[in-house]
């Protein structure tokens, strides 16, 4: 690769993942595509992960590290988007893995798609110990309108991201000033702002590690989070905001009440998000029926299988 140019920058924000980094630059060094150059921004880790990365560029010149402060994930981004040399830019979170044909199968979807600015994927979910769950994402990807980033992230994770350089040129970057959901407003400023399109690939190359950390966030947090993303979105197209907020914020609700059931304590807060997904729009239920009641029947029987637990 010296000397060459690469047709993939890929670009890894890493923040004290000296746990799985290392397999994690396995996964995108042994990609079918070689041509690729990794750069890594460490985000001010205060573990041995720039020194893992730094072991990694000793051996593969297609490595280069980063090191700044502490400044978030979006900051991270940024600064490996400005670093990038290649015309396509792909994503990869420091605890997330490639299937080894990833980025071939994007290149493919890029040259046979012209007007296509992200190209995205489906994901196979891990837990936090890398163990296969055996479930997978089931978003739609193919369709897709700036309404249903409003509704939720059917990219799942910036790691299944494949982004045209021209993208950024045309919209920016990612917004520093959001803690949460900022791949989701990039999204939507992308189909709003620009001609680019968001289509999806029906099949499944990114592993992606649930955290066990990400099942105790803070849900007020969570809902600012996403408040601001509908401010942000209401600057770019309020009209459409106008007119989807209602069942986006049901689709919200509901999210936040699957989350809260999968806490051991989390049953009143489940609940309570519940009620406000029907208040915002009851005809959620009727318009997803299978994701409305299935959440909606967890309420009612987690109570029942929490107090058999209770039975010596």
């Amino acid at each position: 690769m010296m000397g060459s140019e690469p047709q993939i920058s890929v670009i890894i924000p890493c923040y004290n993942a000296e746990r799985t980094i290392g397999e994690t630059l396995s996964s995108a060094a042994m990609q079918t595509l070689a041509a690729i150059e990794i750069i890594v921004i460490d985000d001010g880790s205060s573990d041995r992960s720039a020194e893992i990365v730094a072991d990694f560029a000793r051996a593969d010149q297609r490595v280069v590290l980063h090191r700044q402060v502490n400044c978030g994930v979006s900051v991270a981004r940024n600064r490996g988007i400005a670093q990038a040399r290649a015309p396509i830019i792909a994503f990869l979170d420091s605890d997330d893995l490639w299937l080894p044909d990833a980025l071939a199968t994007h290149l493919d979807h890029f040259q046979e798609n012209p007007e296509l600015g992200v190209s995205f994927a489906r994901v196979r979910f891990m837990d936090s110990n890398g163990n296969d769950t055996l479930a997978s994402s089931t978003a739609r990807v193919q369709g897709l309108a700036p309404q249903h980033l409003l509704y939720e992230n059917p990219t799942s994770t910036t790691s299944t991201w494949v982004v045209r350089r021209a993208v950024f040129s045309a919209v920016g970057g990612f917004d520093e000033t959001l803690s949460h959901a900022e791949d989701q407003e990039f999204l939507f400023r992308m189909m709003v702002l620009s001609s680019w399109k968001l289509a999806g690939l029906d099949r499944v190359l990114v592993r992606y590690r649930a955290s066990v950390d990400g099942l105790s966030s803070d849900f007020s947090h969570m809902e600012r989070g996403w408040r601001c993303l509908m401010d942000c979105a209401r600057c770019y197209a309020p009209d459409l905001v106008a007119a989807h907020e209602a069942r986006a914020t049901a689709m919200m609700m509901r999210y936040l009440a699957r989350r809260a059931l999968r806490l051991q304590t989390g049953f009143g807060q489940a609940v309570h998000y519940m009620g406000r997904c029907f208040h915002a729009d009851w005809r959620l239920a009727f318009a997803e029926p299978r994701r409305t009641f299935l959440t909606l029947a967890g309420v009612c029987v987690y109570p029942m299988i929490k107090a058999l637990t209770l039975i010596k």
